[in-house]
């Protein structure tokens, strides 16, 4: 009965789901493995001490910032130069704007950092002036953002004197010198009281770090391909069950097997084999005709008396 799976058709119906079945299982078990190495990176950061607490570095022995060093006490010496706001960032549920300074170092390549956040809107805001002559700053250090960061303001346009996204990649346009990849954030408030009446602004935990959307994206997709899987599977059982049925229905006559000139064999074609006639090739394809008159309780011959 189940000599069909050897017809061409069937063969390559058969090499589809043996290599969609183990296709699909491997990336469910691909997402599966990226959504436990999100999970646990969670728990390692969970175990690990705030990088605040640790002992203050200099700049560039914390470079390149990766999930170690970010949030990592750096310290670097210049003098501050240009002056930007950034803004659209939010602080204790209240919308506000940084404000950031470049610190021009010894070594000629500036660091941002972000002195405070003050309410309100950037444009026409009076801001705390920076510090005057050679300082040394110590803040945590921060990823340069991207168009994915909180906060970033990604469209372009913005009033000469502001950023709409923390990075080099956005500086680069805007000055003539070479700056960090990264920037740090200062934890209290400038000495000498000039930057009193901002607030810091808390350093953001790295990328990657947390059971955030894509973590539980990559749970989603794993069931996803595993459902993929059981599909395919249960659409090769249908398929071989209906096929079984069209060849067990011609076995018991109730689809008649046309002869070799397309009438009954060994005789001439009648006024009753006036309908289409089936072959054993097309004998499959007629297997929902014959459910049909099986459901009406009734066999080709009795349909056509009636």
């Amino acid at each position: 009965m189940y000599r069909f799976l050897l017809t061409p058709r069937w063969w390559g119906i058969n090499l589809f789901v043996v290599l969609a079945i183990p296709f699909c299982v491997f990336m469910g078990t691909w997402q599966l493995g990226r959504f436990e190495d999100r999970v646990q990176s969670h728990e390692q950061a969970e175990k690990q001490p705030d990088p605040s607490t640790r002992a203050a570095k200099p700049l560039d022995e914390l470079l390149p910032v990766d999930k170690v060093t970010s949030g990592r006490p750096a310290m670097a010496t210049g003098t501050y130069g240009d002056q930007f706001l950034v803004p659209g960032r939010e602080l204790d549920d209240r919308q506000g704007f940084y404000v950031l300074n470049l610190l021009r170092t010894e070594g000629g390549k500036a660091l941002p950092v972000v002195r405070g956040w003050l309410p309100g809107t950037a444009s026409g805001a009076r801001v705390p002036a920076a510090p005057q002559g050679v300082v040394t700053v110590t803040g945590d250090l921060q990823a340069s953002e991207n168009i994915h960061s909180d906060g970033v303001d990604a469209r372009g346009g913005l009033p000469e004197g502001q950023l709409g996204m923390i990075s080099a990649a956005a500086l680069v346009n805007l000055v003539d010198y070479d700056v960090y990849d990264a920037w740090v954030t200062l934890p209290e408030a400038e000495a000498g009281g000039t930057g009193g009446a901002m607030k810091p602004v808390p350093a953001a935990a790295p990328a990657g770090s947390g059971l955030d959307l894509k973590a539980f994206q990559n749970l989603g997709y794993t069931g996803e391909w595993f459902v993929f899987a059981g599909f395919v599977l249960f659409m090769w059982f249908r398929l071989v069950r209906r096929e079984a049925e069209a060849v067990r229905d011609v076995a018991l006559g109730l689809v008649p097997e046309a002869g070799p000139a397309g009438g009954p064999a060994g005789g001439e074609a009648g006024p009753e084999d006036s309908r289409p006639e089936a072959g054993p090739e097309g004998a499959a394809a007629s297997a929902g005709e014959a459910a049909a008159q099986d459901l009406a309780g009734k066999t080709p011959e009795t349909a056509q008396g009636s």
